[in-house]
């Protein structure tokens, strides 16, 4: 789409949002930073994505919070609400009925005793993380900050009894790295209505769930004074059946659109986040943004957080992520595919963001020696920064603030593959093709949403080989250790379409000069004798 032709309809998406019945007045709202920057997507989309996040390519993620407490898989706040239900059951056996027991008592037990930033964050720069993104706060509604608009419900006053995204900050800091947080409450208000129900069956059948208590609720118990519904905010009908999980996320599908005073709040609560913590990077959990396209609120806090930056740096130095984005949107922000991967180099910079094991720490996937190995990492991280994307890597967290040994051991393997090959990774930029062999060759598995086709194609092995570009060389990594001892890259052929000139060196990286023919077929590589002691991915350095 031609720039012209992409503000035109830049422009014609504006009226429809600004007319929702949910644009609300900037009275009742922290004021957005005023700067070169409007909350209109012709306006975002003079965004350019900062240098550091192109050259960084690696972070690390904390998806940490009470719904670790429990230890057993992700969307556990709202599951435990589901009568029958995996989580259900667990949750019974374990706390007792969610009648009696809800998630915010959930939240009251999570202590995060054992929890040490510094020690993690240190641990994640060893594995070649150049930013490091922790949660501030999940589908659950719960702030992991000090924040002055969920004032009850956060981390300084209630569970863990501290700052967690504070403490993650000066950690990343400390390190060198950048700072990110990621944001997923917008949800809250549909994600929570299971709370609002009761068992079908059994002896407390019929009996409600506690989604819908109140302030006045409380006397004689623990959180007497303390509003449950500034949490599970339910005070609202439920939302109607229909429409499939990408329409009811975007808030269509028959899903209760948030009232006014739910997005001012959300609002105010982001605002707050941004301007108390000052990260670097901003990853939405949502369609496009929070509340979008029902509210103004998500264009809002990107210019905002734009102008921010503008006043600090004199420039835009800051990342804002957004899911399952159009042509339009990609202008303005960051795209993000989780749990999956592009097809092709991208124009832009772009990010995947995936997980080792479950978002939530499940102890399950422990138990059964299921995460994904540092070889599956590895991989994806090549075959992403080919295409012109950075990796965002969960590392699941466990309730007492650790990791376990299985993860502790990847991350420490990610680190030392790095090690030797990360200057193929870091400050490159795409190729003129992002590779070769059987994964190109085969069709690729569709994006599904935000992403989801991770896992679904070929396995790469000694066949397949992904490029990036440094200043003064081509790295082509090879993914796996050839079993004949050599090498051909037919996208170096001599005469080729890629190559301006002919192949003057060729090394191994982490190890020496290489002994090399050039033909029509294909620049033909003699490896060594002694493989890495990492040999599923090797990078070999091409002038």
């Amino acid at each position: 789409m031609k720039r012209r032709a992409l503000l035109q309809h830049m422009a014609a998406a504006i009226p429809a949002l600004a007319l929702s019945p949910y644009a609300g007045a900037a009275g009742a709202r922290i004021p957005m930073a005023t700067g070169p920057f409007e909350p209109t997507w012709p306006s975002l989309s003079g965004y350019e994505t900062p240098d550091w996040f192109r050259n960084a390519k690696f972070g690390i993620w904390a998806h940490w919070g009470p719904q670790c407490e429990p230890e057993h898989g992700d969307w556990y706040a709202r599951g435990m609400y589901e009568e029958g239900s995996d989580h259900y059951k667990y949750h019974v056996a374990k706390y007792g009925h969610p009648s009696k027991f809800g998630f915010k008592d959930v939240i009251r037990r999570w202590k995060a005793e054992r929890w040490n930033p510094d020690e993690l964050v240190g641990l994640y720069k060893k594995a070649g993380a150049k930013y490091f993104v922790a949660l501030a706060n999940h589908h659950d509604n719960f702030d992991l900050y000090k924040s002055r608009y969920q004032p009850d419900w956060n981390a300084t006053k209630l569970g863990p009894g501290r700052d967690l995204v504070g403490g993650w900050r000066n950690a990343a800091r400390k390190h060198g790295l950048r700072f990110g947080v990621s944001v997923h409450a917008a949800h809250a208000w549909s994600w929570y209505e299971t709370a609002q129900g009761a068992d079908k069956n059994g002896p407390l059948a019929g009996v409600p769930y506690d989604g819908r208590l109140t302030k006045a609720d409380g006397r004689g118990q623990w959180w007497n004074g303390v509003d449950p519904q500034a949490l599970y905010a339910q005070n609202h009908p439920l939302s109607k059946d229909g429409g499939t999980v990408d329409q009811r996320w975007e808030w269509g599908g028959g899903v209760l659109a948030p009232d006014k005073a739910y997005a001012d709040k959300l609002y105010n609560r982001t605002v707050d986040l941004i301007d108390n913590y000052d990260p670097d990077l901003v990853y939405y959990d949502d369609t496009v943004l929070p509340l979008y396209p029902v509210s103004d609120i998500g264009p809002r806090l990107v210019a905002h957080m734009y102008n921010r930056s503008v006043a600090k740096h004199g420039k835009v130095d800051v990342v804002v992520n957004g899911k399952i984005l159009d042509e339009v949107q990609r202008h303005s922000m960051v795209w993000d595919i989780e749990r999956g991967q592009s097809s092709r180099i991208e124009p832009l910079p772009w990010q995947t963001c995936t997980c080792i094991g479950s978002w939530h720490y499940d102890r399950r996937i422990y138990d059964n020696k299921a995460y994904k190995s540092a070889q599956t990492v590895v991989h994806t991280l090549i075959d992403v920064v080919s295409k012109n994307g950075n990796l965002l890597l969960s590392v699941p967290v466990r309730g007492n603030g650790t990791i376990d040994e299985q993860e502790r051991a990847i991350v420490e393997e990610i680190g030392r593959w790095m090690a030797v090959n990360g200057e193929g990774i870091y400050d490159s930029r795409p190729w003129t093709t992002c590779g070769e062999g059987p994964v190109i060759e085969a069709a690729a598995a569709p994006l599904s949403g935000p992403g989801f086709n991770e896992g679904k194609g070929k396995p790469f092995s000694a066949a397949d080989i992904r490029f990036t570009a440094g200043k003064d060389a081509v790295y082509a990594f090879v993914m796996g250790w050839p079993e004949d001892g050599t090498v051909t890259i037919k996208s170096m052929r001599a005469g080729g379409e890629h190559l301006k000139k002919e192949v003057a060196h060729v090394e191994l990286v982490g190890g020496g000069a290489l002994a090399f023919r050039q033909t029509a077929d294909g620049l033909q590589v003699t490896l060594p004798r002694e493989r890495p002691a990492l040999p599923y991915a090797i990078a070999l350095k091409v002038a």
